[in-house]
């Protein structure tokens, strides 16, 4: 039986689920990228990435369908396709600690592969194929909408996209009131007609997101689209 290092010893604690055949999860955290360097380390998680995002698909789906008895089906995916968007995917994965579990050849560990979105999102759903083949379905679902806490308010804060700013506006506002945020351009580049904007939004001194765009009102934008999915990785119970 393959040992567990710490860190998947700490993510099975995070889960709240400890698995009985541990190479699952040590298949769920396998990059491609690890077998080139180590071919006999069995299968990577491509697979089990195939499963788990038909079994994600599944619970949020139930849970959607129940949570919305009056929503006709267009509705339904769209607030399904929110919840499993890459991004915000990899934002779970990244408050799981999924980075740290994961394996990686040496070539994708140094060019940034462990902080890599499509990277994280794929061990999100190939570690909910993992859990669902190494107990059920009702403990996969349990495990999945434990991570995503009350799916109301994430898609409050995920369908606020449109209105980035006064979204995040108000979930500040209620708490620290009306002057709370803060919004500097701490970067601009290129030539007048092709100016790049960076932007930071920050509650009082604190730093919450980062954003970039061709105007100072589209970098504040994607600043708080930035804070809002950060918000989202914090509306799950007992978030750390």
């Amino acid at each position: 039986m393959e040992i567990i290092h710490p860190p998947l010893e700490q993510l099975q604690q995070r889960l709240g689920y400890a698995f009985r055949d541990p190479r699952l999860l040590a298949c769920a955290l396998t990059h491609t990228s690890y077998l080139q360097d180590h071919p006999a380390a069995g299968p990577g998680n491509q697979r089990l990435e195939f499963l788990g995002d038909s079994v994600l698909q599944l619970i949020l789906s139930e849970a959607l369908f129940q949570l919305y008895p009056d929503e006709r089906e267009g509705a339904l995916s769209k607030r399904r396709a929110t919840l499993t968007k890459g991004q915000f995917l990899s934002l779970l994965a990244r408050d799981l600690g999924l980075d740290a579990g994961l394996r990686l050849g040496q070539s994708e560990e140094q060019t940034g592969g462990r902080q890599r979105a499509s990277i994280l999102e794929d061990a999100f759903e190939a570690l909910v194929g993992a859990i669902y083949l190494d107990s059920d379905f009702a403990t996969a679902r349990r495990v999945v909408l434990d991570r995503y806490g009350p799916l109301t308010e994430r898609l409050a804060i995920l369908l606020g996209e449109d209105n980035p700013k006064g979204r995040l506006q108000e979930l500040i506002q209620s708490g620290h009131g009306n002057r709370a945020l803060r919004y500097e351009v701490t970067r601009a580049v290129g030539a007048p007609h092709e100016r790049e904007y960076e932007v930071n939004v920050y509650l009082h001194d604190q730093l919450l997101g980062t954003g970039r765009g061709s105007s100072k009102k589209l970098a504040q934008e994607s600043a708080a689209r930035a804070a809002l999915l950060t918000f989202t990785a914090q509306v799950r119970p007992g978030a750390d």
